[in-house]
């Protein structure tokens, strides 16, 4: 992976995540939460048991991909759970997608998901160039927190 375009962020990284983050939320409406979001980063910054987190360009944008498996993917997936670029329309999200998609196949990962809000149409227009296709299924979710 191109090391000026993509690092694996640790813990001395959390304050520019955070800040990253916090922007991120701004802009796709998601209520920010600092220490929630900092205990949430912890698993991923110390290890990769869960997923991985990549600063883009150092200070330009982050990807956070975690790992889940699957009997009808016939193996190992990747989710792109949160993906933020300060930077737009200036080709560094294909680039970026580019060497994630060459880490992944490396890694042995078989298929990559990810997720959208309904009122982000420009976001799906960027994932359907990067030859994501939407799928049938519909996400469900429940909170098992008291």
């Amino acid at each position: 992976m191109p090391e000026s375009l993509l690092t694996r962020a640790h813990a001395d990284d959390l304050p520019i995540l955070l800040e990253l983050v916090e922007e991120f939320y701004v802009l796709d409406r998601h209520v920010f939460d600092r220490d929630r979001v900092a205990a949430a980063l912890g698993p991923l910054l110390a290890s990769q048991e869960f997923g991985v987190v990549y600063l883009v360009e150092r200070d330009q944008g982050y990807i956070v991909l975690t790992w889940g498996y699957s009997l009808e993917s016939c193996g190992r997936e990747a989710l792109v759970d949160e993906i933020y670029l300060r930077k737009r329309g200036q080709g560094l999200g294909a680039r970026v997608m580019r060497a994630v998609f060459d880490h992944m196949l490396r890694q042995g990962v078989v298929k990559m998901f990810l997720e959208t809000e309904r009122h982000n149409s420009q976001a799906r227009q960027f994932y359907s160039r990067q030859g994501f296709i939407e799928d049938d299924s519909i996400w469900m979710s429940r909170e098992l927190a008291e």
